[in-house]
């Protein structure tokens, strides 16, 4: 296995989302498809093989069981300036967590929990590498 490659989340909203996952999280829009002539499946890179793929038309039907999303950041403290810059709330603030990484909580527009984590010197994740 080589790591995360993307997650699909359904989205009510797709400009919203788009704009939360690139503008807030600075992610990058990447491309597109469509099934039937329509819109399908947006894509935004987060880093370098690594996507967030936003399907149009989410309604309780295609919701799913999805939990949460964890994304890596370099500096949480910055990360959390900037959605709350963005307008966005935080549903917690920086705090360490059980494996000694710095971790917070955030929502997008569709209300899909985000863990953003910075990784500290010597934690599990890092000796998995």
């Amino acid at each position: 296995m080589k790591g995360f490659g993307h997650l699909a989340l359904n989205v009510r909203d797709m400009e919203k989302s788009i704009d939360f996952y690139t503008r807030v999280l600075g992610g990058k829009y990447a491309f597109s498809f469509q099934r039937d002539g329509k819109p399908w499946i947006e894509y935004i890179q987060l880093v370098q093989g690594q996507f967030v793929e936003l399907f149009y038309g989410c309604n309780a039907d295609n919701a799913g069981s999805f939990n949460h999303i964890c994304l890596s950041v370099e500096d949480i403290d910055a990360m959390c300036a900037q959605i709350l810059a963005a307008g966005y709330p935080m549903d917690r603030m920086p705090e360490v967590g059980c494996d000694g990484n710095k971790q917070a909580w955030v929502v997008d527009p569709d209300g899909n929990r985000i863990e953003l984590m910075q990784l500290m010197p010597g934690c599990p994740q890092e000796k998995q590498y």
